[in-house]
């Protein structure tokens, strides 16, 4: 005996857009909690990052003195605009990669020159937030270089040198006259967009390292030029930012939502939302005797 094709079981049209649409609702209800998840842990990985980078500057502290310098220039400096962050390879545990840093100055002090490492890339300097931190990236179509996510807080500006990393400093922890626990000391911002701010190796940045390894709170607009754009010709401030504006190289911001995870010179690291803005000068300045009240 045959069934009427009429009564066999089967999915109509009405039916199968309903279950779509069920599917579509459970995708959409699912992705943000796991986009929210994958930032989460981004965000707390880029923290651990920083804890060790604090880590290697207290230990390099113990050893010397004094932190490292920000970076260093001049024909008679052994080691010219050579990062603090590489400065500091053997205290996190880089030694064969210091070793060849220094082999390589005893042959060359151009840095973007071989066998300068400035290619290499180094996990821990780079938040997994940005893609762009993992791999070797090629700056303006001329060499290829490994990028850093983290910044030497210099103080206000480059030039004000008020604060703990810029260009020849020799801070020791007795001269944060503010206290290592109400100051910065290193924090997030990205590479620029065309990778030519923001190498952990080394380099010259504005001139004087700023936007390669350090950076202030309150850094000038740059001059514009082929690359870099007129940026309004005001101070910039600590502010949400975007991968494709080069003029917010010249500020920290990070890509975790609502702001950025900075290392203090106690070695905690505190995610500061982008509304403490207004005390990122005081908290900059190891001996500015200000009183900081977080919003």
């Amino acid at each position: 005996m045959k069934l009427d094709p009429a009564f066999r079981k089967g999915m109509t049209l009405i039916e199968l857009i309903v279950v779509v649409a069920i599917i579509a609702i459970l995708i959409g209800l699912t992705l943000p909690a796991v986009l929210m998840a994958r930032a989460s842990a981004s965000r707390m990985q880029c923290s651990n990052n920083l804890r060790q980078i604090g880590l290697g500057l207290s230990n390099y502290h113990a050893a010397g003195g004094q932190l490292p310098p920000g970076v260093r220039f001049g024909s008679d400096e052994p080691l010219p605009s050579l990062s603090w962050l590489a400065r500091i390879l053997p205290f996190v545990e880089q030694d064969a990669l210091w070793k060849e840093t220094t082999a390589a100055f005893a042959i060359t002090k151009q840095v973007t020159a071989t066998p300068h490492p400035l290619a290499t890339v180094v996990r821990l300097y780079g938040c997994p937030a940005d893609g762009r931190v993992g791999t070797a990236m090629v700056t303006r179509g001329k060499f290829p270089v490994a990028l850093t996510s983290y910044l030497g807080v210099s103080g206000k500006n480059g030039g004000a040198k008020d604060g703990i990393l810029y260009n020849n400093s020799t801070i020791r922890f007795t001269d944060i006259i503010d206290g290592t626990s109400n100051t910065l000391m290193v924090g997030e911002r990205p590479p620029s967009k065309d990778l030519w701010f923001g190498w952990w190796y080394a380099g010259i940045g504005t001139g004087n390292g700023t936007a390669d390894m350090v950076l202030g709170v309150r850094e000038p607009s740059p001059a514009p030029d082929a690359y870099i754009p007129d940026c309004g010709g005001l101070p910039l401030h600590f502010g949400p930012g975007r991968i494709d504006n080069m003029c917010d190289a010249f500020h920290y911001w990070s890509q975790h939502p609502g702001g950025a995870n900075f290392l203090y010179a106690d070695g905690s690291v505190r995610f500061l939302p982008y509304s403490a803005d207004s005390v990122m000068p005081a908290l900059a300045s190891r001996a500015g005797g200000e009183v900081v009240d977080m919003p």
